[in-house]
């Protein structure tokens, strides 16, 4: 359970941002403020102007995909009050390719993490001063957190010697559809047993002795 102070807080903030905020909730007795995002601008703001609150450090912002939702999107604004001694989330929707008010003007350092949430899961952000990759190449396309992206990415860039120059290609795997087992985390070591393969089916051969160099616990 949260401490009485902060469940004050969380009252006093949902007060004052009536129509800003649709409520506030606690995780691991921490507050999570939950705004509309149209309003995000000024709910930052007051977190960090009001004597109350005084959340003068934006720690992080970070994003979150839930594909089945309406609003896949969550937008998590991880805040600090050194004064207080207290910390806050402000997590606000957004849909795929709805727009995001910048929240800069508020937090100068806001312009990084807003880039980084654009490059990992595409969410704009109006306003931003130098919206644009900050992790991923130039040239990559599409945004590698969502949990719709391939984990092969959809190109793969080499060094071409006679081009001499960086080039992209379609990603080819060099290999045929597998199954895997999820047994083993090395496929080819079908004989040696490793952790885990305990609960795995027992080659023919049996296990290869690692120390003795035999095979042992051969199937009957």
């Amino acid at each position: 359970m949260p401490a009485e102070a902060l469940q004050d807080l969380a009252d006093y903030i949902a007060e004052k941002l009536e129509g800003e905020v649709t409520g506030t909730s606690f995780m691991k007795d921490e507050l999570v403020i939950h705004a509309h995002a149209e309003n995000i601008v000024s709910v930052m703001q007051f977190l960090r102007d009001d004597k109350e609150c005084q959340f003068h450090i934006l720690v992080d912002i970070c994003g979150v995909d839930y594909p089945e939702r309406t609003k896949r999107f969550e937008i998590v604004y991880n805040l600090l009050s050194m004064r207080q001694n207290n910390r806050a989330r402000v997590k606000i929707s957004a849909a795929e390719n709805e727009i995001v008010p910048s929240v800069t003007s508020v937090f100068s350092s806001a312009g990084w993490f807003e880039r980084e949430a654009w490059d990992m899961y595409g969410v704009p952000f109006s306003g931003n001063p130098d919206l644009r990759r900050i992790l991923t190449d130039y040239g990559f396309e599409g945004h590698p957190q969502r949990k719709d992206f391939p984990l092969t990415g959809y190109v793969e860039l080499r060094y071409n010697e006679e081009l001499k120059r960086v080039v992209y290609e379609p990603v080819k795997l060099a290999q045929d559809y597998r199954n895997f087992d999820y047994v083993s985390p090395w496929e080819g070591m079908t004989d040696i047993q490793l952790p885990g393969d305990e609960k795995g089916t027992i080659p023919p051969h049996g296990w290869t002795d690692t120390k003795k160099g035999r095979a042992k616990n051969a199937a009957s």
